[in-house]
């Protein structure tokens, strides 16, 4: 009985934490795409040529591609710093265009793909697994990207830190190539709010619940995705995923207050024309 009541309690603690809107960008302790199962599934997310979670979809990042080189902001010869390149799914084919890439990410099993599929295709390109705020280059890129709102996901403090950490890595006049969610993303979509149960999924291998809960810090234009994944063997782990949403006046004050300026805006970065009020700015911002 004493057992039952301990695990009782637990799963009490735990639906009681589910509910609770966490401070502003609370971490959990872990990366879970370093987790082994979580990991496996987040490079089979981002190379699903049909899904729009962790990489855009196949025919986007054709698009994307296929626009930056018309619009000559990439072209043959230019060093590349792609960070969050993933599995390589945007290094790779830029560098078929002649461009010398170097392409970091935390995720081991992603790094590890993207090197595979490089040798696989004599590509030349380095791909390192680390920390963006662990890079020391110095003037040595032309170009910086940084693909499907990756920059949202850092608080303000950190931000300025890895954009000075990327002024410091382009040469002279070196763009950095970008994009943003905006706060009409989140109102269109809405906050997450339901329980959902798996014989298997995403996030564990066997049978589990997961939790679904967003919440919104409205004042800070920043939101939060959060999974309570509690496990059939009682295991009951939480992962948060933020979010700071932008607007185009907001992103170009943050860019200037760190030796960026605004040189080409668009709804996204596929090329489509810039209008007031979409989900996404995509952004061409120079070092000066």
């Amino acid at each position: 009985m004493a057992e039952i009541d301990k695990c009782f309690l637990k799963l009490f603690e735990c639906l009681a934490d589910s509910i609770r809107k966490p401070n502003l960008f609370e971490k959990e302790e872990g990366l879970f795409w370093d987790d082994p199962h979580i990991s496996k599934s987040l490079l089979d997310a981002h190379l699903n040529p049909e899904y729009d979670g962790a990489s855009r979809k196949l025919e986007t990042i054709e698009k994307t591609v296929n626009n930056l080189m018309r619009s000559s902001l990439l072209k043959q010869d230019d060093m590349v710093l792609d960070l969050g390149c993933g599995p390589g799914l945007y290094s790779n084919r830029f560098c078929q265009f002649g461009m010398h890439l170097t392409g970091i990410d935390l995720s081991k099993r992603s790094i590890e793909y993207a090197q595979r599929k490089a040798e696989e295709q004599g590509l030349n390109i380095e791909y390192i697994r680390g920390s963006f705020f662990d890079i020391k280059y110095d003037g040595m890129f032309d170009r910086v990207l940084q693909v499907y709102g990756e920059i949202c996901t850092f608080p303000n403090e950190e931000r300025d830190r890895l954009l000075k950490i990327i002024h410091k890595a382009l040469r002279k006049d070196g763009l950095f190539i970008f994009d943003v969610s905006t706060r009409e993303l989140r109102k269109s979509e809405g906050l997450k709010n339901k329980w959902l149960f798996f014989d298997g999924g995403f996030w564990h291998p066997g049978k589990h619940i997961v939790l679904e809960q967003g919440f919104d810090y409205p004042e800070h234009d920043t939101w939060v995705d959060q999974y309570t994944v509690i496990s059939e063997e009682g295991k009951c782990k939480t992962y948060h995923m933020w979010f700071h949403d932008y607007s185009l006046e907001a992103i170009t004050e943050v860019l200037a207050n760190n030796g960026f300026q605004v040189k080409h805006i668009w709804n996204s970065l596929t090329g489509e024309e810039y209008k007031a009020g979409g989900g996404w700015i995509a952004i061409v911002a120079q070092k000066v």
